[in-house]
């Protein structure tokens, strides 16, 4: 007898009495049980029974369609290798890898899958991602933070024997839905991928995640469409997201979304955790979105053009604004862009804007999207309440790169003798020294952010009235002056790193926020 089994049989025997009771009385009871369900069932069959039997499907129809879709959908995803030379090992895009995220979940996918380890110098660094081909001549579509600023990127496809990479270019890239076009040269057609309707996708329908998750090729995790309609990051205007509970790991990031019928119906491209791995949240940007910005990228320009009508609103007013300006839905204007669409159009600061071609609008989301949708040079349409009297203009919609920035201009220039303040000029705030009562409550001196000017980098970065910087790029920014002396050096293509604490809630500790200025 095999030692192992005599053991247990050994054991078995020492222990009998209290075992075998146990068991003997779950088959006990499991017996009578029986006997009475058994003597329940005759007793029905006596009356008869006009109920139809169950059937059970072909275990094998669902895994198979995911097989089938798994084997069209791998040749047109690619892994996608980057190399670029990092000037401050600590940070990278938005986290700190020597930090703990926590207060960042949405941080890029790589800042702590390839970091450096405490060199203060200039090191190269490896970054992994995924994308899809849309294009038989080589054009792909991935996002933005896998390809930024590297110096070199290659793909790999999935035919390719070991060690062979395509280099790829850069073809265009788009800041707010961090969308991004490479192009590669192959000497025959590629596989493409079918691209789908995301607006036809529901809750609770099937979907497949395919990429190339810690750098291991040709992956498929399947889950369904958890939700429609996400933002995730605050101020991020045109970032609006599938979710998903398929498995998205560091490495997916670029990679394809899938529906049933094999289409792409979103870009993989960011994850809520506490750990930096899969939580079971993940978010796609929609393949109505994806397709709008190709088409931009691979334009002329290679750049996405959106339209602005040049006024700035707040999101999330509460009901009582709404009660006493007496409207339910439209868009209060705050502040008219000087020499802007909106200012030209008649409008001023104090309207409500409520409806865009005689269509009742929602929100400020709403406005945003609509009028952004819309070129340049095109006209609109502006129904407004004024002192509670109706009104409407026809507005010429601008460029929103021009429009904000042409704001920006006129304020350095407002006082062409005198500095400005460097951080309006540089980051797009206004800030001051904190009160004694936020100093003790923070226990660290900072500065309290006073005003955010809209698309400004700061804006752009998430940053809000209210909250309190306490340190830029690890400098110290308690004072004015060393806040203005940290600021005042920085220039265009540096990272900076913002350490952001909330007055509101203290106990939250310190959120790290920042990017690369341009």
């Amino acid at each position: 007898m095999d030692p192992l089994a005599s053991g247990f049989w050994a054991r078995l025997k020492a222990n009998r009495p209290a075992y075998t009771l146990t068991i003997l009385a779950t088959l006990t009871v499991g017996i009578l049980i029986g006997t009475v369900i058994s003597n329940g069932v005759k007793g029905q069959e006596k009356k008869g029974s006009d109920a139809t039997p169950l059937s059970i499907p072909s275990p094998q129809q669902l895994s198979s369609q995911f097989s089938q879709i798994s084997k069209q959908l791998e040749p047109t995803v690619v892994n996608i290798n980057t190399e670029s030379t990092i000037k401050n090992p600590h940070r990278r895009g938005r986290g700190n890898p020597d930090q703990p995220d926590d207060q960042d979940p949405f941080g890029d996918f790589f800042d702590k899958f390839f970091g450096g380890q405490g060199n203060n110098g200039p090191i190269r660094e490896h970054s992994l991602g995924s994308g899809v081909i849309v294009d038989a001549k080589g054009y792909i579509v991935t996002n933005r933070h896998v390809v930024e600023k590297a110096d070199r990127i290659r793909v790999k496809l999935m035919d390719d024997p070991p060690g062979v990479l395509h280099d790829a270019k850069v073809i265009g890239s788009d800041q707010e839905t961090d969308l991004a076009v490479i192009k590669i040269e192959s000497d025959k057609p590629l596989p493409v991928a079918k691209l789908g309707n995301s607006d036809s996708m529901e809750v609770g329908d099937w979907v497949l995640a395919v990429g190339s998750p810690f750098g291991l090729s040709e992956t498929v995790t399947a889950g369904i469409v958890s939700a429609k309609g996400r933002n995730i990051v605050p101020n991020r205007q045109f970032q609006s997201f599938i979710q998903t509970d398929a498995a998205i790991n560091p490495g997916n990031s670029g990679g394809p979304l899938v529906n049933m019928a094999g289409e792409v119906i979103g870009i993989n491209t960011a994850i809520l955790t506490d750990t930096n791995a899969y939580a079971g949240v993940g978010f796609a940007m929609p393949s109505n979105t994806v397709a709008e910005i190709y088409n931009d990228l691979i334009s002329p320009n290679h750049k996405v053009t959106r339209g602005s009508i040049g006024i700035v609103f707040k999101v999330g007013l509460s009901g009582a604004v709404n009660r006493v300006y007496g409207f339910k839905n439209g868009v209060l204007v705050q502040e008219i862009t000087p020499g802007g669409p909106a200012e030209k159009a008649g409008l001023k600061a104090g309207d409500i804007i409520s409806t865009i071609d005689g269509r009742p609008i929602k929100d400020g989301d709403d406005l945003v999207n609509e009028i952004a949708s819309r070129r340049p040079g095109s006209s609109v349409r502006l129904g407004y309440l004024r002192e509670g009297k109706q009104a409407d203009a026809t507005v010429t919609i601008g460029d929103r790169e021009k429009v904000f920035a042409e704001l920006g201009n006129q304020q350095i220039e407002a006082n062409p003798d005198e500095k400005g303040d460097v951080s309006e000029t540089k980051l797009g705030i206004v800030v001051r020294e904190e009160t004694p009562a936020t100093a003790a409550k923070l226990h660290t001196p900072g500065m309290v952010i006073q005003s955010v000017r809209s698309g400004s980098f700061a804006d752009l970065q998430g940053l809000e009235p209210g909250l309190v910087i306490t340190r830029i790029n690890k400098q110290p920014a308690g004072t004015k002056e060393q806040f203005d002396a940290v600021v005042s050096k920085l220039k265009t293509g540096d990272d900076v790193v913002f350490e952001v604490m909330d007055p509101r809630r203290p106990n939250d500790g310190i959120n790290y926020v920042g990017g690369t200025l341009e």
